[in-house]
């Protein structure tokens, strides 16, 4: 499939974009007409992302590093917010690839780029305290925790088959500057696990905020920012309800 050109489109883009077998253009329902590629073969984004983009502490400028991108949601949602650079790393050649496609679709190369690499190797590449801001979604389950997705992408993005959390928190360490922000999303039940681990790495925790799906049931999500060599004082935010008399209102 190929996306014609189109100069009476805000999706006009110099060149044809293809889709790939089983590939399908999504919206991201941005006042800026943002689409995604996507594809039921790999893990396609959720709420969690969009939830972290919206999160996230991020400068208007500068340079921002978007970890276990996956097919880029996040970076292409926080261009509504920042004229910052932002880098994307990803570890699985076809997500990387889809990424590439979907920031070429929105005219987003100048801002966005997206990196084919091992997160655990990034930081000997890119520098230390490089980055003024970091997000990450990563693989919320240990390997030994359940069984693992016959597919192989979903495996690796459900399951810290290429990365633990140690991994991430060290490689946010190294990444973002003094005073930089590392945002992260995350299940509850790891929550000991992540501020203990950030601590350990200098990462000081400064906001949580819990997601539930609606307000009589327990949080399945979690939303935590810290700042590298930060001082000891965290803010509890308001939950996040999803769902309001069964209507999703996030």
């Amino acid at each position: 499939m190929i996306i014609e050109k189109n100069k009476r489109s805000a999706l006009y883009v110099s060149e044809q974009i293809s889709l790939e077998e089983n590939e399908r253009l999504d919206d991201l329902m941005t006042e800026s007409g943002l689409k995604i590629i996507q594809s039921r073969e790999v893990f396609s984004f959720s709420l969690d992302a969009v939830l972290l983009s919206r999160f996230a502490s991020v400068p208007k400028h500068g340079r921002i590093l978007d970890l276990c991108t996956g097919n880029g949601v996040i970076p292409m949602l926080l261009t509504t917010r920042t004229n910052a650079h932002i880098d994307a790393v990803e570890i699985q050649p076809r997500l990387a690839d889809m990424a590439r496609r979907s920031v070429a679709l929105n005219q987003l190369t100048e801002q966005i780029s997206i990196i084919e690499q091992d997160l655990r190797l990034y930081p000997k590449l890119a520098g230390n305290g490089v980055y003024d801001a970091v997000t990450v979604n990563p693989p919320y389950m240990p390997v030994t925790a359940g069984d693992q997705n016959e597919n192989e992408h979903y495996a690796i993005a459900r399951h810290e088959i290429h990365c633990t959390l140690e991994d991430v928190a060290a490689a946010c360490s190294r990444l973002v500057r003094p005073g930089g922000k590392v945002s992260m999303v995350h299940r509850p039940s790891r929550l000991l696990d992540i501020v203990e681990t950030m601590r350990k790495w200098r990462l000081e925790p400064k906001r949580i905020q819990f997601v539930h799906p609606n307000a009589n049931a327990e949080a399945n999500m979690v939303l935590i920012e810290a700042m590298r060599d930060g001082k000891p004082d965290i803010k509890l935010l308001p939950p996040i309800m999803v769902y309001e008399k069964g209507v999703q209102i996030v």
